[in-house]
């Protein structure tokens, strides 16, 4: 149960991220709402998840989860680049994560 409250807490982390995102563009009340519900979410399952999970392998795991989020929703919704460049190394972030799960 605490690996799907550490899933939880990486969506969290994404949806943070595109809360900054919203408030770079619009400074509104929605924007900030999201950008703090976002990481108030993420903070508190990942308190959740590392009752049990180490701390070192929640925090990578939780950072990857936000990085590849990101990149994805950046690529999809926002327009970056698709470049496979980029590809390759979200794949190197994916492994690492999921080398951490494997050896923990």
């Amino acid at each position: 149960m605490d690996w799907f409250y550490l899933l939880i807490a990486g969506a969290g982390e994404v949806v943070g991220v595109i809360g900054i995102n919203k408030v770079n563009k619009e400074k509104s009340f929605s924007s900030f709402f999201v950008l703090f519900g976002g990481f108030i979410i993420s903070f508190i399952f990942l308190s959740i998840a590392m009752v049990t999970i180490q701390m070192s392998t929640a925090y990578a795991v939780w950072t990857g989860m936000g990085t590849i989020g990101s990149t994805v929703v950046g690529m999809l919704i926002y327009g970056e680049s698709r470049e496979w460049k980029r590809i390759l190394f979200i794949g190197m972030v994916l492994s690492a994560a999921i080398g951490l799960k494997l050896i923990s």
